[in-house]
């Protein structure tokens, strides 16, 4: 006997295989169709709904079908289609009708694959467990400490040096007749002194117009209003032109990574530009995905992403997971660091940023006997990407916690923990706590922290979270305009109010860092290495990090 069901309905999914299931209440809906409307994934439509109901009135009740048809609202159950959980509907609905509610059952991982194409997303991982990071106390207070040494009365001074600080003893100095000499043929490596919390490389292409030009805006304010000296990396695919030429360049780091995307623009801005960069940033890896490129996929690349990194529009932009032109890494380190130093007329640091990975111990000593390495930044596997494959950021990477102590400590063995700088990112800020995360890896070894996603969440309303939520960053549908060129999208963010957040972002953990470093005597200088300052409740992570173990 043949089968009467139909393969179609057969093999659609059911409300419970999603991640997120829509509760909508028909009472208070009005059917106004705002939620459809904005609705990033089109998992909600309008629907019409038949109802049948028996009835049975009068003194001879004879049973009789009435038919009812009322309009509502429909859960797409199609997997490209799929719920994200984002909210949007619920934050326009007038009356508070519907809302996305979280499905712990979900069966979505077993259908994500679809056409044989392995699952992308966009925004963080979905790391389990509580990051190493926030578990970490500061449990050096001094109760001898001068009184002076208050987090808001005492003179703070919470600066960093980017560049390769070189000891006295190195300096082309010479003393003749009294008198101090400086050797102006001999080479001093350029140094900048920033704030020890720089933002990170969101590309120009991956985040909105509106978003970039909020943050580019807030840059600004904080050093020329706030006297806070933040730097922004501009990511990956170059920056808008106007400000290439503008005195505001001097605010941002420069990255080029192995696409090369929008570097012909940067070169051919040389000779106008009014200031030098902050510094030139090198990617050869990101932690949340190491061993690949980035990606800006077509949705995004559109004709002004287009024309600034010179290429076709809609189509997808895959850097590849090396730099082609170099056989190895330590040819690419010391060739791309020589010939962008050279670029520059040596006035700029020029630093390479890999993956947290077991082999960034080599990539440090090679920086280490190169004179012209001004810094090493390391990625640590809880990073946030524009786009990656799901099995990237859940199974490869490196905890950036332990791969930053075993890297300063080999500085420390070879007598270069004062004078090659780190920088640390991955994670920081992950739960909120974006000064405490940055004074711990700071009193691990680094000099500095980088931070992407955490802004984002902060000073754009990001609606993604650890479970999934919305990540749609990489298909150029974000509800928010944060992460996608659809102007009717990215109109919906103002960027004056993303500049104004980012500025309290700043000032606010200015405040936590005084607050941190006071108890321990510190106020000119940071407590980098200071690593008797920090105490965890967890025996394996005490060893792992040769801290103190206290519960």
């Amino acid at each position: 006997m043949e089968s009467t069901a139909r393969p179609d309905v057969n093999h659609q999914l059911t409300l419970k295989d999603l991640p997120y299931i829509i509760e909508w209440c028909p009472e208070k809906c009005t059917r106004c169709g705002r939620c459809t409307s904005v609705c990033p994934n089109h998992a909600i439509e309008p629907a019409v709904f038949v109802h049948r109901t028996v009835s049975s009135e009068g003194n001879l009740p004879l049973p009789r079908t009435v038919r009812t048809v009322s309009h509502g609202i429909r859960q797409v159950t199609a997997i490209d289609n799929y719920c994200v959980g984002c909210g949007m509907c619920s934050l326009v609905c007038p009356n508070e009708a519907i809302l996305p509610v979280y499905n712990p059952a979900h069966k979505f991982l077993f259908h994500k694959n679809q056409g044989g194409q392995a699952y992308r997303r966009g925004g963080r991982r979905n790391a389990p467990g509580v990051s190493t990071l926030d578990q970490l106390k500061f449990t050096r207070i001094s109760m001898l400490t001068d009184p002076a040494l208050d987090a808001g009365r005492h003179e703070f001074r919470v600066r960093t040096l980017l560049g390769r600080n070189l000891s006295p003893d190195q300096l082309p100095l010479t003393v003749s007749d009294g008198d101090l000499l400086l050797d102006e043929a001999a080479y001093i490596p350029p140094v900048r002194e920033i704030f020890p919390i720089r933002i990170g490389g969101m590309s120009f292409g991956a985040l909105s117009p509106h978003m970039w030009e909020g943050l580019a805006m807030g840059v600004a304010y904080l050093n020329e209003v706030k006297n806070l000296p933040v730097v922004m990396c501009t990511g990956e695919g170059g920056m808008p032109p106007r400000l290439l030429k503008s005195r505001f360049l001097k605010y941002f780091i420069l990255q080029i990574a192995s696409g090369y995307f929008g570097w012909d623009e940067i070169i051919h801005a040389i000779p106008h530009m009014k200031e030098d960069p902050a510094a030139i940033e090198i990617k050869y890896g990101q932690g949340a995905k190491p061993g690949d490129g980035g990606l800006l996929m077509a949705f995004k690349v559109l004709d002004l992403i287009a024309k600034v990194r010179g290429v076709p529009t809609r189509v997808d932009l895959a850097s590849p997971p090396t730099h082609q032109t170099k056989y190895s890494i330590e040819e690419a380190v010391a060739k791309m660091l020589t010939a962008m130093s050279m670029a520059f007329g040596f006035r700029v640091p020029v630093y390479p940023k890999i993956s947290g990975t077991k082999t960034a111990l080599a990539v440090l000593n090679n920086l280490a006997r190169n004179p012209f390495a001004a810094a090493l930044t390391i990625d640590g596997e809880d990073g946030g990407t524009g786009a990656a494959y799901n099995v990237s950021m859940d199974k490869m990477g490196h905890p950036i916690a332990s791969n930053l102590r075993e890297c300063y400590l080999n500085l420390v063995k070879i007598g270069k923990q004062n004078e090659l700088p780190l920088f640390a990112a991955g994670g920081v800020g992950k739960t909120g706590s974006l000064a405490a995360n940055a004074a711990a890896l700071i009193m691990l070894g680094a000099s500095g922290v980088d931070c992407g996603k955490y802004v984002m969440q902060a000073a754009a309303g990001c609606l993604g979270d650890e479970q999934n939520r919305c990540n749609l960053c990489n298909v150029g549908r974000c509800p928010r305009g944060i992460t996608t060129q659809n102007p009717r999208l990215y109109r919906r963010l103002d960027p004056e109010k993303v500049a104004e957040r980012v500025v309290d972002i700043f000032t606010a953990a200015d405040a936590e860092l005084k607050k941190i470093f006071a108890p321990m005597g510190r106020s000119t200088e940071l407590p980098i290495g200071m690593s008797d300052g920090l105490s965890v409740a967890d025996k394996r992570i005490a060893e792992r990090l040769e801290i103190d173990y206290a519960c």
